[in-house]
């Protein structure tokens, strides 16, 4: 499974859809391959999209992410993990363990839940691509 997170001097980008760098780490079971860094030169939402289509990523970890774009990577079956923080290392490894749902990485303002915005300001909610808030890597 390849993963991306955002890169900006070592943690994770505030704003995945003006993120100019990404780090990609391949997990295989128990192992992983990488990271490995990638730019991302694109800035138009389709064409940021088409790129981790074609980089083969299956999971974006991100703090903050436009509705419009994290629909477009939903569409192309990336699954998003929104509204994380931290050191890019401890995050990567914080989601092989499934414990991403701790505070410590956890936005401001959304401890165990992911913002949503909506016409009527925003609210938290849990992640959109599966039943439960964070998955074990092995297990997807």
């Amino acid at each position: 499974m390849l993963i991306a997170v955002p890169n900006c001097q070592g943690r994770v980008s505030p704003v995945f859809d003006v993120a100019a760098r990404l780090t990609l780490v391949h997990l295989e079971g128990e192992g992983e391959l990488g990271p490995k860094e990638a730019v991302l030169y694109e800035k138009q939402l389709d064409q940021i999209v088409r790129c981790l289509v074609d980089i083969g990523v299956e999971v974006l970890v991100c703090a903050a992410i436009s509705d419009r774009l994290e629909v477009g990577l939903v569409r192309a079956g990336i699954r998003v993990v929104s509204q994380i923080c931290g050191p890019v290392e401890a995050v990567i490894a914080a989601y092989r363990m499934g414990t991403l749902d701790s505070p410590e990485f956890m936005m401001p303002g959304c401890y165990g839940r992911r913002w949503e915005a909506g016409r009527r300001g925003g609210k938290c909610r849990k992640d959109s691509n599966s039943s439960h808030s964070i998955h074990r890597a092995t297990q997807e």
